[in-house]
């Protein structure tokens, strides 16, 4: 763990979401035992949403194996969606019964969560009263808060008072834009909300606030460096007596400390360092790297650099070097080339690449030009599909898929009682369905299909040999729902079989822990995992770890170690690959916040990678991929 000095809200930034999350729950449990020394109840507020996930996990195993007790715990929850049955899939009563109080000894009495079922009219009387409530028990000792995309606290969007009370509010399209995955799609979810006030939030003894991932970063940087503004209600924090912020790295990595680290204290002046202070320095002033000059390292804060290493000529050269170093159009290594200053070996000429995609189209949007590349250049290429991905398949899609092959079978007679069976329960099932309800395993099972087809017709477009494709279906993801399960032992195994079994010289992972979903760390975890249990294998010696980012984000340029530059015809043949996962075009159940395509997302996050090589004084290109290579 690192403390960190320069924000306006005390910040710790731990290493991984699970020590952070430790961290966060040793404290409540210290509190719940002080209080039971004192003989007074530990009053609680509570908050919903991934983030909190594992801080009740820990709650939970400190129950179990270190005999913590909660039967002096009386909890207030932040929130809930209106209107919402306490029963539903989404309700944030079932959250807290499945993640937390079912498995802890809290009386039913003493836990309070919004009532998402009442009138209309009975609402404002509730909300008074959920506050005097919490009154009435010595107002709360510790708040947990997780934090919104958009900088909500609670329900409390963008535009809410310092002042606001608990009240009914309407959801900002951010918010429900990022619920969508729960609910099955944007126009299912709730419009609006029950939420406890920023007042009552700030006037609990002491709160603190957790984000985990890419996706945070920015509005973090926003609530604990920006100014308190109504527009990020978390930045009210800045004002509380007793607040603190805990991050993993991935969501402190826009902070200062982190982007910037030579503005706040001394640092070693490695060459990692020095790529990011000069690429950060060239950027922010709008010019390439060998054009900087000493006055412009001296007036950004960089005088300590220029001391330790010389003129900004010698700096500009060594950097700008180092950048073109990233750049080629050998992905696989450049046969019979001297590869001093390549990121690939040259040998052996043709290398076993294993691609692992954690959704069915994450190879061909996340690294579609590489792959083509790795295809054109001779390598042996395999293509590992982790999971199903059947939960991103539309229900109309799936009814099509279903309805088609019913009328199929009538028309040419033909009788497999089961196959029949499972299709028209399906298209039975998907026809009545009802917002909240989970689907069939039968439903999942054609969705699986449908994902599993188009993964298998881009690889044919690619030119990759079906034995070369390998669909690992992950246990881990198949709840049906968007809730996963934790990785378990069938799940690493499956991961490390396949490597054991390809030996390759070359594997690709998706690094791109600003996903939304989760999906893609829960996949890392399982490829780093594997190759940790097999790293003794003499394979493995020459095995060499490429990680990529999706659709949501990039490497920062200072991290590239890796850019193969793709033409515009290219990025056009790599278009036609992404159309091929037809299920995933024209308004995909979970596309987040970004309202385009997936191909036109990466196509513009590959063109805005050019154009920052273009930038800082390198060959202009009309896309380019970036890899990082993780040495395990």
């Amino acid at each position: 763990m690192q403390q960190l000095s320069y924000e306006r809200i005390p910040t710790s930034v731990y290493g991984t979401a699970d020590e952070a999350s430790a961290a966060v729950a040793n404290e409540i449990a210290a509190l719940i035992r002080q209080k039971q020394q004192e003989g007074k109840p530990a009053v609680l507020g509570l908050a919903t949403g991934s983030s909190p996930k594992k801080v009740y996990a820990e709650l939970i195993r400190l129950h179990r194996k270190e005999g913590l007790s909660f039967q002096n715990v009386i909890t207030f929850n932040l929130d809930e969606y209106y209107p919402m049955q306490p029963d539903a899939l989404q309700s944030y009563v079932r959250f807290m019964k499945e993640f937390l109080f079912d498995h802890v000894d809290i009386p039913v009495q003493n836990y309070h969560i919004p009532d998402g079922t009442l009138s209309m009219e009975k609402i404002r009387e509730y909300c008074m009263d959920y506050e005097k409530q919490m009154e009435l028990h010595g107002g709360l000792d510790f708040q947990l808060l997780g934090i919104g995309r958009n900088g909500h606290i609670g329900f409390n969007e963008p535009g809410s008072h310092e002042n606001s009370r608990t009240r009914l509010m309407t959801l900002d399209q951010t918010t429900r834009v990022d619920a969508a995955m729960d609910f099955g799609g944007l126009s299912k979810v709730p419009r609006r909300a029950i939420t406890m006030g920023v007042l009552p939030i700030l006037q609990a003894k002491r709160v603190v606030l957790i984000a985990w991932g890419e996706h945070k970063a920015g509005i973090i940087k926003q609530a604990v460096e920006g100014p308190v503004v109504e527009s990020v209600p978390a930045s009210y924090l800045q004002g509380h007596h007793n607040v603190s912020v805990v991050l993993d790295e991935s969501a402190a990595s826009e902070l200062t400390s982190r982007k910037a680290p030579w503005l706040i204290d001394d640092v070693v002046w490695d060459r990692a360092m020095i790529k990011k202070a000069v690429a950060n320095l060239a950027l922010t002033l709008g010019k390439p790297v060998l054009k900087l000059t000493n006055k412009d390292y001296n007036d950004y804060g960089l005088s300590d650099l220029l001391a330790q290493h010389g003129q900004a000529y010698d700096l500009n050269i060594d950097v700008f070097n180092w950048l073109q170093h990233t750049i080629t159009g050998w992905p696989g290594g450049k046969p019979n080339a001297d590869d001093t200053n390549r990121p690939e070996r040259a040998d052996p000429v043709k290398k076993r690449c294993l691609i692992f995609s954690p959704h069915p189209d994450d190879d061909i949007i996340s690294m579609g030009g590489t792959f083509q590349r790795l295809v054109d250049q001779g390598h042996e290429v395999h293509v590992a599909y982790q999971t199903s991905g059947n939960i991103a398949v539309a229900d109309d899609e799936a009814l099509r898929f279903a309805d088609f092959v019913v009328d199929f079978n009538d028309r040419f007679n033909i009788t497999s009682p089961q196959a029949d069976k499972i299709f028209r329960d399906a298209a039975r099932f998907l026809r009545t369905k009802k917002d909240s309800e989970k689907d069939t395993d039968a439903v999942r099972y054609i969705k699986g299909l449908i994902r599993k087809g188009e993964a298998k017709n881009t690889c044919r477009f690619v030119g990759i040999p079906m034995e070369n494709v390998h669909f690992l279906t992950m246990p881990f993801y198949e709840t049906g729902l968007v809730q996963k399960k934790p990785l378990g032992e069938e799940d690493y195994q499956l991961v490390t079989d396949l490597i054991d079994k390809v030996k390759p010289h070359q594997v690709y992972a998706a690094g791109d822990l600003a996903d939304p979903h989760g999906t893609h760390k829960v996949c890392l975890d399982a490829v780093m995992e594997a190759l940790r249990r097999l790293k003794a294998k003499d394979f493995m010696k020459d095995c060499w770890v490429w990680l990529y980012k999706g659709a949501w984000a990039e490497w920062d340029i200072d991290q590239i170690e890796m850019a193969v530059p793709m033409s515009p015809d290219q990025v056009m043949k790599k278009r036609l690959g992404i159309f091929k996962h037809q299920s995933q075009k024209d308004g995909v159940v979970f596309q987040g916040t970004d309202e385009r395509e997936f191909w036109q997302r990466a196509e513009d996050r590959n063109r805005k990678t050019a154009e920052l090589y273009n930038k800082l004084g390198l060959a202009e290109y009309a896309a380019m991929e970036a890899f990082v290579r993780w040495k395990f």
